[in-house]
């Protein structure tokens, strides 16, 4: 990445930045003047980053296959955590073993910002952030940290559904369903008619946009301040099918526990609106409420096309990332 030609800010997308805009500063990291640019090498550059990330990650207890590494904020700048500190954001360089391997921080990034900022789905606040050769990283601000530095309760939605790779395998946080998912969060959230609705348009976002990536650790419940569980903030969404050759669900059984397919689905082998209208009966949204949930996600929303304009993929990438997006949207629109 060219670092003087940036134009669009890196957290927000919006116009006319070179680095990150106020509002950006303001909600990432509280209001202090941060640089999109890191004081690293990229780790492949230099071994003696490369030794730090190494130690940085053998500290780190957030799971996943993407890497990693613990950041936090000392003063105005970002840096790796040592040992005993408590890092406050989430940094994930370009990965290994992926097509596409660095269109993968724009490509989470750019869908985060969509969820956000088109669907009003409550996100973990992220960004994108350069290496000072230009190479791009991914950042996102933890969640579960409070700001005296202790820990939010957090759990996983494979905790809750007792799954581990012991008892039920290495693709553990796959043998689920989507309507199971959401009987699981009836179970466990009092207050679980409304984030049910958050779950649901969770659910119909990864759909849409091509998420195949949306297993059971990449939903979780998070503590409130009464002492309650509630659904936390989304991360880890991304359009995985630019870099494997996904299928629609990253659950084993898809939507439903009892393999149920509408016949659209079944005929054109895409989940259409009556799939998901049945999937909220099933989890405990009323008809009227479905509809409402679902025709944001039903019509062409224009500020998708500008935000991937203004993302941080390559243009190639970018034609088909808007491309993925036109045809789930086909797709969900039949009946």
């Amino acid at each position: 990445m060219n670092l003087e030609k940036i134009e669009y800010c890196p957290g927000t997308l919006a116009e006319g930045f070179n680095t990150y805009s106020l509002s950006c500063l303001r909600n990432l990291f509280n209001g202090k003047k941060v640089s999109h640019v890191l004081f690293y090498d990229p780790p492949q550059q230099s071994e003696e980053v490369a030794a730090l990330f190494i130690e940085n990650r053998k500290r780190i207890s957030i799971s996943g296959a993407q890497e990693k590494l613990s950041v936090l904020l000392d003063k105005n700048t970002l840096r790796l955590t040592q040992e005993g500190e408590q890092g406050t954001y989430l940094l994930k360089p370009v990965p290994r073993d992926l097509k596409k391997v660095d269109q993968v921080p724009a490509n989470e990034h750019l869908t985060m910002q969509i969820a956000r900022q088109v669907y009003g789905i409550n996100t973990a606040e992220n960004a994108m952030i350069f290496f000072k050769d230009g190479t791009p990283a991914y950042i996102t601000k933890r969640f579960d940290v409070k700001p005296n530095g202790e820990k939010w309760g957090k759990e996983d939605f494979a905790s809750l559904a007792g799954k581990t790779k012991d008892n039920a395998g290495a693709d553990f946080k796959y043998a689920y369903s989507y309507e199971e998912l959401g009987l699981l969060l009836q179970k466990y959230v009092p207050a679980w008619r409304v984030d049910i609705e958050k779950c649901f348009s969770l659910v119909v976002f990864n759909y849409l946009f091509s998420n195949g990536d949306a297993h059971l650790k990449n939903f979780s419940l998070l503590e409130s301040t009464s002492g309650s569980y509630l659904l936390s903030p989304a991360y880890d969404l991304i359009n995985t099918r630019l870099h494997v050759d996904d299928t629609d669900f990253a659950l084993d059984k898809g939507l439903f526990a009892d393999g149920y397919k509408s016949e659209a689905y079944r005929k054109q082998g895409h989940a259409g609106k009556t799939d998901f209208t049945e999937l909220a009966h099933r989890t405990g949204i009323s008809e009227s409420r479905a509809d409402k949930l679902l025709s944001v996600f039903l019509e062409k929303q224009l500020l998708v096309e500008t935000l991937v304009k203004h993302s941080f993929l390559s243009e190639a990438n970018k034609r088909g990332y808007y491309l993925m997006y036109q045809t789930r949207l086909n797709a969900l629109l039949e009946k």
